[in-house]
């Protein structure tokens, strides 16, 4: 992910690392920031889901999920799908002319 130099962010880390994440994946999120540790809300398609719960867990439901830590924010959203067939492209940032393994899932 992508910020600016000093910038204090919060990330959503996907795990397995393909997007968009699919369920049946048996995708992990681990939300992190730059600063110490804290407290982590999780939000589940835009509403508040978990107060300081676990930085990680397993989802078991498709949505778009998102975390917020103190002194750092909330994070991008990650949508997990339940879609039948998805071409999927890898999670971390992509330039152009990079060279990209599309992953396609039925």
């Amino acid at each position: 992910p992508l910020s600016l130099a000093g910038a204090q962010t919060t990330q959503l880390l996907v795990e397995p690392p393909w997007m968009p994440a699919v369920l049946w994946d048996r995708v992990t999120l681990t939300c992190q920031s730059s600063r110490t540790r804290g407290a982590t809300t999780w939000y589940e398609d835009g509403q508040h889901w978990w107060q300081e719960r676990p930085d990680q867990f397993n989802v078991t439901d498709s949505g778009t999920y998102q975390c917020y830590r103190p002194g750092t924010g909330l994070s991008p959203s990650v949508s997990v799908l339940n879609d039948w067939l998805v071409l999927q492209v890898p999670a971390q940032a992509l330039l152009e002319a990079d060279t990209v393994t599309l992953h396609c899932q039925r």
